[in-house]
């Protein structure tokens, strides 16, 4: 592709992107529909009042009936191949009405073959066993998945043996030891340690003393739920969690709660036309920034200051001012959407700080984004490295630090030394610098033989241990290079950083496929994503003739299947999802670093 067909490409992309953009001035994006979100919210809706929500009921049933794979299961998108998890949770809220209509019952039989064929017998106690050994010592989902699954009368009457008691008590700790506790669900499903955790116990024996010690505990859980609960009614404006929580308390007797209430009303609003959920309401927030970063030095090519300004200023309103509710946060950092149930992460704060820095004058973004980097200052880990919601937590895979948002983070503390260099204090300035090396240190040590990275929260479906080497690469080495611009760097710090780059580059070099895209990893078939962010990371470089054969592919693939999302995002306990806006923002950015270097 020559010049003018990369320029011409990133005007039609832009235009395309405007149109997404809301009547408020930002962009919200869509989530692919979820089964899993479905059959959740459909068992709640059930076990709340099923005639007066009869007709969100039917509707979820249509849509399963209506996205059922070939072979009778469901993964957890449309697009995803089937999985044990999602199609075991649709089986048993499908047992709610399978008895009354046919079609429903006609469902279930399909899914029951499936699962026949994974050798899982849906009437013996062997459903416990295979969930629990998937999930291993995470009871995340685990546990949710079989409470759902008892609750619906699967595998039967004994379900509830079976299933491991949640410690809901040691949700009462104070937060502080909460990081010291070996607590079997991660950070960020406290909601569903004290729900499902009380639900369980009401419905499983246990010792004469744990039922002292939690019966005791169950008021003073309740009430912290109502604390942890936010104005919109859904825990971390998820579907899945929201509706987990509210069916265990329903079914715990707890159904008169003001959590249940304004539970079910977030399950109704969030509802689909189509009848579908997404599993969580939307990334308003980092798609977002996904897309001002995509245009770069170009965006006054398509933005006009008006809309830098309302952008920027909508950026600001959603930075957290205040100790968070749900779990302690301090103030200054930012969640992935703007509503209420969002919480700060380590991957959203600092593409708001770099998006700002890119929107407006760095005077008048100073005290956001320096209180930004502060955030992240206390979130970073005694290994270097940024996690995404707590210090500290470390036991389970998605409490622990990784290589793309400490990446991520090592741009943002660079920009602001970059921006603000001669205005911080000496303090500050240390701690900025201290914060840069360590992050750059765990870059170095968390660096594969091979030269990759991995991400936490995105991987392949196709690949064998479904991650997405190419993806954290890819981004790792694009925020290196970036840092390789500012003239605050030393000669050793530029050095150590060009080195890490030089070892990624010959990674995604090796993992190319033969028709010039890249997938997940070695052999696994491209996507748009995917290509376009390996692009990111090795324009401008001396690789010419493979970055012409990427985007030779990904023009092909446009014309052939347009702006179509694939599923690389992992959320809540590994479900995958896909979003409409990454196909785009990945493909304008790679376009814009191409064109920037040509």
């Amino acid at each position: 592709m020559t010049k003018q067909d990369l320029q011409s490409r990133f005007h039609e992309l832009s235009k395309l992107l405007l149109d997404e953009m809301n009547p408020q001035g930002f962009w919200t994006g869509e989530l692919s529909s979820s089964a899993l979100g479905v059959a959740v919210a459909v068992a709640a809706l059930h076990f709340h009042d099923p005639k007066a929500h009869q007709a969100e009921i039917q509707k979820g049933l249509r849509w399963l009936q209506s996205n059922v794979n070939i072979d009778g299961s469901f993964g957890d998108t449309p697009e995803s191949p089937g999985n044990v998890s999602t199609s075991l949770l649709v089986y048993a809220a499908t047992n709610l009405y399978a008895q009354k209509d046919q079609s429903t019952a006609r469902l279930q039989t399909k899914i029951a073959a499936y699962l026949a064929s994974q050798n899982i017998d849906v009437h013996s106690a062997q459903v416990a066993k295979i969930i629990l050994n998937h999930y291993q010592k995470d009871y995340t989902f685990s546990v949710p998945i079989l409470t759902l699954c008892g609750l619906c009368g699967v595998p039967g009457g004994e379900a509830f043996r079976h299933i491991p008691q949640l410690p809901f008590e040691l949700a009462l700790l104070p937060r502080k030891f909460y990081r010291m506790l070996n607590l079997s669900v991660v950070s960020y499903a406290i909601p569903a340690l004290i729900a499902v955790g009380i639900v369980v116990f009401t419905k499983k024996p246990s010792s004469a003393f744990g039922r002292l010690v939690r019966k005791w505990s169950i008021k003073p859980a309740l009430a912290l739920l109502h604390k942890l609960m936010p104005a919109s009614g859904g825990f971390l404006e998820a579907i899945p969690l929201t509706a987990f929580v509210v069916l265990s308390l329903i079914e715990a007797s707890y159904r008169e709660l003001k959590v249940v209430e304004q539970g079910i009303r977030f399950l109704k609003k969030t509802q689909r036309a189509d009848g579908s959920w997404p599993i969580d309401i939307n990334l308003s927030t980092w798609v977002t920034t996904l897309a001002v970063k995509a245009f770069r030095t170009k965006k006054d090519e398509v933005l006009t200051p008006e809309m830098q300004t309302r952008l920027a200023e909508h950026l600001k309103k959603t930075q957290n001012r205040t100790i968070h509710p749900f779990n302690g946060s301090q103030r200054g950092g930012w969640g992935w959407t703007n509503h209420s149930g969002s919480v700060p992460d380590g991957d959203d704060t600092p593409g708001v700080i770099l998006a700002l820095l890119l929107l407006q004058p760095k005077e008048e973004v100073k005290d956001v984004v320096l209180a930004g980097c502060d955030w992240l200052l206390k979130l970073q880990n005694s290994d270097g490295g940024v996690p995404t919601f707590s210090k500290g937590w470390g036991k389970l895979p998605f409490d622990q630090s990784c290589a793309d948002l400490t990446g991520h983070s090592l741009l943002a503390f660079s920009a602001c030394l970059n921006a603000y260099d001669g205005e911080l204090s000496l303090n500050v300035l240390k701690q900025y610098r201290k914060a840069f090396l360590r992050m750059l240190s765990y870059l170095q040590k968390y660096q594969r033989q091979d030269g990759s990275w991995l991400p936490l929260w995105f991987g392949n479906q196709h690949a064998v241990d479904h991650t997405n080497p190419v993806y954290g690469t890819a981004k790792v080495l694009t925020y290196l290079n970036d840092v390789l611009s500012h003239g605050w760097l030393d000669l050793l710090i530029r050095e150590n950083v060009k080195d890490l780059i030089q070892f990624g580059e010959q990674f995604l070099l090796n993992v190319q496929n033969d028709d010039g895209s890249w997938g997940g990893g070695k052999a696994i078939s491209g996507t748009t994503e995917e290509t376009a962010l390996a692009i990111s990371a090795l324009a401008g470089k001396a690789y010419d003739e493979v970055c012409l054969s990427a985007f030779s592919w990904l023009d092909r693939n446009y014309q052939q299947n347009g702006l179509k999302a694939s599923p690389i995002g992992l959320y809540f306990a590994s479900l995958w999802y896909d979003e409409k806006l990454y196909p785009i923002t990945s493909y304008l950015e790679a376009l814009t670093r191409e064109l920037e270097c040509s």
